[in-house]
């Protein structure tokens, strides 16, 4: 009896009464012949597609039963939505994809997919030659592939049995039902995330692990779109690094780059229409398209009509849908496998040979609610949970096979129990594997640091750029090179640095708001674009979520991303993408897949006659926060080349996510202690100098003044130039300083912090973020952990947004406030 909740018994019950009171059909049909007269599936292809569905119904099912004993922690389930079998099917198992949590038969059939064919898809472009209408627009489409795109089922000619359709049916899928065990019991040995999270992925799948999946990754997926159409008219020398690493995939990544007429594959539930992400994906995606570059792109909106609780009203999700400028518009009855595999078919091959982006609008129905704890009586009447249960897909598979002759419900009810027998065993099987035992296994896939190899990687581009590089340098420099221009500004040393990366990283793109034909709201990308070309250096939509997103999509791709936020205040937008996105990649996928990315941010405080807190932004709080970011802060122009270098080659070669954070006040400063000094300047070295200039992740700065034995003054970023000046006016006392320039906020230097500190006994903390959140507090809870015991004071803005015009000069740190804090310091 159906209760108020549809309970995993009440689900079971009701599918084997379905397949119970199927009748058989007249005749056997061969399975090797088209599941009905005019379908474009066999009956064999239908069987593996129930297949798919079963295996993912059983998993749904033995989640439930793990977590009823505490030993499964992740009840959120595929049940209703086992139609985007037929959508995988319709795909080629080299198409990345980035899956709805409610993708599991996806999942299963993908992996049957590289199971029966574990051969790459061919580069050929696909074929154009047979017509059809969608939306009553007539288009030239290929037609579907002729070739089983799912597992191979019974020869042709033989009639399946009850014991050989129960025999064959879960061979192929044992892999992917192991997989998503282990993700619900947290199996250290999970092939993906490592026991660290229960998502759908897999490197030799193609399937990129996404871990929300509210619509944070749709931005990923647009640039991941992007940059495979980019890197589709670039010959295979292009797709490496100068050092012969794919920058997306190489240095210990294992997912190699896509077939160069792959499109990207994107599905999530219909109440993320609604999300923001959402919006600024389906925006940039119908954007670019406007503009009339290529993005194939296949987003499959799964539509059970519900989000947890909350109902899509009728006719929305279509509608917006629908009204996505640049966007195809495409849809299908997931209760229907046929349908949706012709459908699903007709979009990918749409997209595949327009490299253009199209949506699949899936219905669906959600079975057993949004997870096990969930009571759906709560807000869901009992006529509603039984009509969905009545538009249960995989019921609907078996109901076609039984019309159709190709099995009886007793042959297709044995595949179903042996199936459920197989995925039982395999859940006591990893009930008894290893889970995380430590906060070092835990953390151990995060963000790898190998400094030696850094080093090293730069030491390379020194090398090249200076031997086999030279010709090309110099002509990309106009016969000057930077080393040749005498002393440089933050904002010069900084292009130049651009232009090296550049031309040492072939795959490196450099985009944001902004950059390319204006050069830079203040000029820092001046000239690149006319140097190295549009497809390399190009203005974006204004819409940070997005210029991340295609940050995210390219380094996944096999790029190495440098995108810009225009101004700190700015990420405050888009942050999601790289505390959720960028930052757990390597996390969630324990290195398999990776997205190296150097973000540019002008930021930080004392624009003189500019201002507000929206272009005077102190507050990094945010990125310090996110494990495994690293967070670069390059004060003085000879520091920027390097610690830029340093970013790039980390990135290239540990996948890292680099913040690199320019004090827009510093870009044009010339001057340190009087006006003409010109000591803030430096000149940029020659390649045969960047060895010897390597600034390793992670360390700072010390700047000795007088004596240096009195006072240590620790800072960063303009607060470095205000403490030099106030150390040359405590000097004039008697005062000798150690000057602190951390360079890194995230990792702080901490043995640098430590040894400087110590030196003196007295520790001046400057920090030009607010006080409460800021920077400063870590260095000091750095030296408290680590027992130093002498004075310490901090000297910090004020917990304020930064106001417009003199105003600023109350909340912000000045080398007056400096100085007074020394002195009180030196008194006690």
């Amino acid at each position: 009896m159906l209760s108020d909740v549809t309970t995993p018994q009440d689900l079971d019950d009701r599918f084997r009464e379905t397949l119970a009171a199927l009748p058989a059909a007249e005749r056997r049909r061969d399975p090797a012949d088209p599941v009905t007269d005019d379908a474009p599936l066999t009956g064999a292809q239908v069987l593996d597609l129930f297949d798919a569905q079963v295996t993912s119904r059983q998993l749904d099912l033995a989640g439930h039963w793990l977590r009823s004993f505490g030993e499964g922690f992740y009840t959120i389930g595929s049940a209703g939505h086992e139609g985007n079998a037929a959508v995988a099917a319709a795909l080629r198992p080299t198409d990345p994809a980035l899956l709805h949590y409610r993708s599991g038969a996806f999942y299963c059939l993908r992996a049957a997919q590289a199971a029966a064919d574990p051969t790459p898809a061919t580069d050929s472009e696909p074929s154009a030659d047979s017509a059809s209408t969608v939306d009553g627009a007539s288009t030239r489409d290929p037609e579907p592939t002729a070739d089983p795109q799912v597992s191979g089922s019974e020869p042709a000619g033989t009639e399946p049995t009850a014991a050989t359709v129960a025999a064959n049916g879960f061979g192929t899928y044992a892999d992917a039902a192991r997989d998503v065990l282990r993700g619900m019991v947290a199996s250290s040995l999970e092939p993906i995330a490592g026991g660290r999270h229960k998502v759908f992925g897999r490197a030799d799948l193609a399937i990129v692990p996404t871990t929300s999946t509210i619509a944070s990754h749709l931005p990923r997926a647009v640039g991941m779109g992007l940059a495979v159409e980019r890197l589709r008219r670039l010959d295979s020398a292009g797709r490496r690094t100068g050092a012969g690493v794919r920058v997306g995939s190489g240095a210990g990544a294992t997912h190699a780059l896509w077939p160069p007429d792959a499109i990207v594959v994107c599905s999530f539930g219909d109440a993320s229409v609604n999300h923001a992400s959402a919006t600024a994906a389906f925006n940039t995606a119908g954007w670019y398209d406007h503009a009339g570059l290529r993005i194939p792109v296949l987003f499959v909106c799964e539509d059970n009509g519900l989000g947890i609780s909350v109902r899509s009203p009728e006719g929305w999700v279509e509608a917006t849908l629908r009204a996505k400028p640049g966007i195809r518009y495409f849809s299908a009855d997931g209760a229907d496998p046929v349908r949706t595999y012709e459908v699903a078919a007709e979009a990918a091959a749409w997209v595949r040979r327009n490299r253009r982006p199209a949506v699949l609008h899936l219905r669906t129905v959600r079975l057993m609610g949004h997870a096990g704890a969930d009571a759906e009586s709560a807000y869901r009447s009992p006529a509603e949970l039984a009509e969905d249960l009545d538009s249960d897909p995989v019921a609907a598979t078996a109901r076609l096979l039984v019309d159709a002759g190709v099995a009886t419900g007793e042959e297709l009810l044995a595949r179903y129990d042996e199936t459920g027998w197989q995925v039982r065993r395999l859940a006591e099987e990893v009930l008894g594997e290893p889970k995380l035992a430590s906060a070092a296994d835990v953390v151990s896939a995060l963000a790898p640091r190998r400094p030696v190899r850094v080093a090293r990687a730069v030491a390379d581009a020194a090398a090249r750029a200076s031997g086999p590089g030279a010709g090309a340098r110099a002509e990309a420099f106009g016969g000057k090179p930077p080393e040749l221009a005498g002393p440089m500004t933050l904002a010069q040393s900084i292009n130049a640095a651009l232009a090296d990366g550049m031309l040492d990283h072939p795959q490196m793109a450099l985009f944001g708001e902004d950059v390319a034909a204006k050069g830079g709201v203040y000029g820092v990308t001046k000239g690149l674009r006319d140097r190295f070309g549009a497809a390399r250096v190009f203005d974006t939509l204004l819409d940070e979520t997005s210029v991340l997103g295609l940050g995210l999509g390219a380094g996944l791709a096999g790029m190495l991303p440098v995108p810009e936020i225009q101004y700190l205040a700015y990420l405050h937008n888009a942050e999601d993408q790289l505390r959720g996105e960028a930052a757990t990649m390597r996390f969630f996928s324990q290195g398999a897949f990776r997205n190296p990315m150097v973000v540019r941010v002008a930021g930080l405080a004392y624009q003189e006659g500019f201002g507000g807190h929206f272009h005077n932004d102190n507050s990094v709080a945010v990125l310090r926060d996110v494990p495994g970011l690293v967070v670069a802060v390059p004060a003085r122009p000879d520091d920027a080349a390097p610690m830029l270098r340093t970013c790039l080659a980390s990135a290239a070669m540990d996948g890292s996510v680099c913040v690199f954070l320019e004090p827009i006040a510093l870009y044009h400063t010339r001057d340190l202690y009087a006006d003409g000094d010109g000591e803030w300047l430096a000149g940029y070295p020659e390649p045969g100098g960047w060895v010897a200039g390597h600034v390793p992740i992670g360390r700072a700065r010390v700047y000795r003044v007088g004596s240096a034995d009195d006072l240590t003054i620790i800072t960063f970023g303009n607060g470095v130039r205000m403490s030099l000046r106030a150390a040359a006016a405590l000097a004039e006392e008697g005062v000798g300083t150690r000057v602190v320039d951390l360079r890194w906020l995230a990792p702080l230097p901490v043995a640098d912090i430590i040894r400087e500190s110590s030196a003196t006994g007295r520790v001046l903390v400057v920090d030009e973020t607010r006080r409460s959140g800021g920077v400063g507090e870590g260095v000091i809870a750095a030296l408290v952990d680590a027992g130093y015991v002498g004075a310490a004071r901090r000297v910090a803005g004020v917990d304020s947004f930064v106001p417009l015009g003199p105003a600023a000069r109350y909340v912000l740190v000045s080398a007056e406030a400096i100085t007074d804090g020394a002195r009180t310091l030196l008194a006690r």
